[in-house]
């Protein structure tokens, strides 16, 4: 091959990003990392964001999928400063009479809290279980073979229908709303197909490894990662933002870790018509609305078992959820938003002073709106924690045009990086052999915008440096 400066390029910080970086540099390339930014990280980025002394999350909070992932659990992280903290309860899910289900590491605490539903989540859950270790990198991972495929198949099986057909096994509001909740992290309508399937990961994923929040901030994970890299001998330049191919040092490979937007404008140019009709086509989804609070004391909801949830979901019934989430996809703006709350505070003291805390919170709506949702999220929280407004210090909010303006990821204030529907779940960015190389030799996306999606997992990265050592570098 002939001389260049690096032997691969990684445009973008993310997970993602890093995650190829590191695959890259393991097989003994030289590899060089651009962020856009100041700080590295994507999406995981922690700053003081409404008062000193108060760390706020600004993208993602809560790694189930990080602890879970299949590349990361390979890596030495905690080596490099990483500690994770594992909440009580993953998640709770509060209901208007005081009461509330619970997402514990035990699947059988979590089967006896929802009662009369007890056999019916076994039954669903304990079978997935035991299947899990032998398909969750084929899960997490392109469309292929799989090297389990009757496990694989009986996974698909559930994960394929749409969540409020998966509903019927259950009869009580508590597994009833307690499943909605998980598969709404899907940020489609709950009726759609598929949506089932990001319910059972999160729910699969809590049961084998936990819902952990990283000491000090989601910062620490893109540093661990950015540290194990450097000690690997890889480099890194922040306050680079690449618009264009003309700005890159020569490399035999360079991989994206953007959507197909920002692909198409920096290489659209070296691309087929095919591939660039296919990017065009791409589909981004809803966008969210999202809000930091540093308040006087802890989040006082009504139900007791949420004080011990680093998750909280607001949004009462299953029925309520899915009207929620249908209303938003439509193109409105509910009254009643289906909230994600994250109370990092309670089991961190790094977030705040003594004696105060800090709340995350989202809602899904239209796809580039403008609209302030801050008071209907807030009354959704005081619906389910009387005396919250009483305890607000300071808010930072951040609508989708701002997610977007903050992360260029986010198309619209879609942290997922397109649509996770049944047309773009195994095939995103477009239907190929491999969904990760482009139609230009040497160029390759790596960002949530491929398989298996959005989420700190670092697959879609990893899987993209695998295919880029292969088709390259013949390792």
């Amino acid at each position: 091959m002939h001389k260049t400066d690096f032997d691969a390029i990684v445009v973008g910080s993310g997970p993602n990003g890093l995650a190829a970086a590191i695959t890259l540099q393991q097989a003994g390339l030289s590899v060089l990392v651009l962020e856009a930014k100041p700080t590295i990280g994507g999406g995981l980025r922690s700053a003081e964001l409404t008062l000193p002394g108060f760390v706020h999350d600004v993208c993602s909070a809560i790694h189930p999928l990080a602890i879970s992932s299949p590349f990361f659990r390979t890596l030495p992280l905690a080596d490099h400063g990483l500690t994770y903290i594992e909440p009580p309860l993953a998640a709770a899910h509060p209901f208007d009479d005081g009461t509330a289900a619970i997402l514990t590491r035990s699947l059988a605490e979590t089967a006896r809290s929802l009662g009369a539903d007890e056999s019916a989540y076994l039954d669903l859950f304990r079978p997935l279980m035991d299947q899990w270790p032998r398909i969750d990198a084929d899960v997490l991972g392109p469309l292929r073979f799989p090297s389990h495929p009757i496990d694989f198949a009986r996974f698909g099986l559930n994960a394929l229908p749409p969540s409020t057909w998966l509903a019927r096994r259950f009869k009580t509001k508590q597994a009833r709303g307690l499943w909605a909740g998980m598969a709404a992290h899907s940020i489609q309508p709950l009726s759609n197909v598929a949506t089932s399937a990001m319910g059972l990961v999160l729910m699969l994923s809590a049961h084998v490894g936990g819902w952990p929040l990283p000491r000090g901030g989601s910062q620490q994970i893109a540093n661990a990662l950015a540290s194990y890299f450097c000690s690997l001998g890889g480099q890194i330049e922040t306050n680079c933002y690449v618009t264009s191919l003309a700005q890159l040092p020569s490399a035999k490979a360079v991989l994206f870790d953007v959507t197909p937007r920002q692909l198409l404008q920096i290489a659209g140019h070296r691309f087929s018509a095919l591939y660039q009709w296919q990017l065009k086509r791409y589909r981004y989804g809803m966008g969210v609305f999202k809000i930091d609070w540093a308040l006087d004391g802890p989040v006082p909801f009504t139900a007791e078992r949420c004080h011990q949830a680093g998750t909280v979901h607001l949004g009462n019934t299953l029925e309520e959820i899915a009207a929620s989430e249908q209303w938003a996809a439509r193109g409105h703006h509910p009254e009643k938003p289906y909230v994600l709350l994250a109370q990092q505070s309670r089991f961190d003291d790094t977030r705040a002073p003594a004696g105060k805390h800090t709340a995350w919170a989202y809602c899904h709506i239209p796809n580039g709106s403008e609209v302030d949702m801050t008071e209907a999220i807030e009354k959704q929280v005081e619906r389910f924690a009387p005396g919250f407004h009483d305890r607000i210090l300071a808010r930072h909010t951040m609508n989708p045009a701002q997610m977007e303006a903050y992360n260029p990821n986010y198309i619209g204030g879609d942290i997922n990086g397109g649509i996770i529907d049944i047309g773009q779940l195994f095939t995103r960015p477009a239907l190929r052999w491999s969904p990760y190389r482009t139609s230009a030799r040497g160029l390759y996306l790596c960002s949530s915008s491929t398989p298996p999606g959005g989420g700190v997992h670092g697959m879609c990265g990893y899987h993209a440096a695998r295919r880029a050592l292969k088709d390259v570098f013949g390792r």
